[in-house]
């Protein structure tokens, strides 16, 4: 039973956020907060290694629905456990509650672009090394935006369309920007309006940061097989349960139908630390280079690497100006003690 209970953690956090909203005065910090402190509860707690013991249904999905329709108010994570499923009602929600980081059509990049291009340099989600978190954002949001529209305008195409038809998912999520908008106008008017935009901008920027802790600096051949090696994994139990299993990475890019409560962690995965602890470390590139992800992807090269990744690996630690540390086998001890 305490399978399912936790993820309603996710809900109660937004509804903290929310609170803070109704409250007003310095109590709108309150939802903020719960990130840092989310953080350090996550970051002294074991690594969260057991597969969910859960059965598919409405009372296992009913906290994934809750939480999609509560991330108006705080974090964002359940509208991507929806637009993966089969169904067009879940896919339907899941795409249009993408709203709250104004886009409507993230999930064309992700589903069709990022799932299969994933750690080659055709995938816009996967950053290069020696790359920051702040260049990253910015040029995965721009990215990800023209993949969408190009990959929709070629469906349109192929189905004998204009690329700018009527059909274009574009306009469905212009229309559903414009009635949102509308909505918060009503209820504060164009200040209410100003906030509610900026706060989506943000959060844009917010998801595609995500993408950063989850496939930096891995490498794959084009057209070559995807396996579990080619994620980053955060098994602490609050990055699994905040973010509905999409820490617990690896078999959600081998089958991406799979529900969350039915992904198996990967026992064979190189120990990173709480996706909390990352996305903080990153504020500060040095800090998130030298103590995170250079002792990480070390042994990522040196002990599942094939030969033609570790050259591709190679020639970007040497674009980057990092080591040269192939062949060695041993791994830095940074990485290891804060993922324990």
């Amino acid at each position: 039973m305490f399978s399912g209970l936790r993820y309603y953690l996710a809900a109660f956090v937004q509804l903290v956020g929310c609170a803070g909203f109704i409250l007003g005065g310095d109590w709108v910090w309150l939802g903020v907060l719960t990130l840092p402190t989310l953080g350090l509860i996550d970051s002294v707690l074991p690594n969260d290694m057991a597969p969910r013991k859960m059965q598919a249904g409405l009372v296992t999905d009913l906290p994934v629905w809750i939480s999609t329709f509560l991330a108006v108010g705080l974090y964002a994570m359940a509208s991507h456990e929806l637009y993966h499923q089969r169904g067009n009602f879940r896919r339907f929600v899941g795409r249009y509650a993408q709203i709250c980081y104004f886009d409507c059509t993230r999930e064309i990049a992700h589903v069709v672009g990022h799932h299969i291009n994933v750690a080659t340099k055709l995938d816009t989600d996967t950053a290069p090394r020696g790359s920051t978190l702040y260049a990253f954002s910015g040029r995965a949001v721009i990215a990800s935006t023209k993949d969408s529209l190009k990959t929709e305008s070629d469906s349109l195409e192929r189905q004998g369309y204009g690329r700018w038809s009527i059909k274009h998912r574009l306009w469905k999520a212009i229309l559903a920007q414009l009635v949102a908008q509308t909505a918060f106008y009503l209820i504060g008017g164009w200040r209410a309006v100003g906030v509610a935009l900026g706060g989506m901008i943000i959060a844009r920027f917010w998801v595609e940061s995500f993408n950063y802790f989850q496939h930096y600096g891995l490498a794959r051949v084009e057209g070559a097989a995807i396996s579990r090696r080619h994620v980053w994994n955060h098994l602490k139990p609050l990055s699994r349960i905040m973010g509905f299993e999409i820490t617990n990475h690896a078999d959600h890019h081998t089958d991406s139908f799979a529900a969350f409560h039915q992904l198996v962690p990967d026992r064979q995965w190189i120990p990173m630390p709480s996706v909390f602890v990352c996305f903080f470390a990153a504020l500060i590139p040095p800090l998130w280079h030298n103590l995170i992800i250079k002792p990480a992807l070390k042994r990522w090269d040196n002990e599942l690497a094939t030969p033609a990744e570790r050259e591709m690996a190679r020639a970007q630690n040497r674009a980057a100006g990092w080591p040269d540390w192939f062949n060695e086998t041993r791994a830095a001890p940074a990485v290891t003690a804060l993922a324990k």
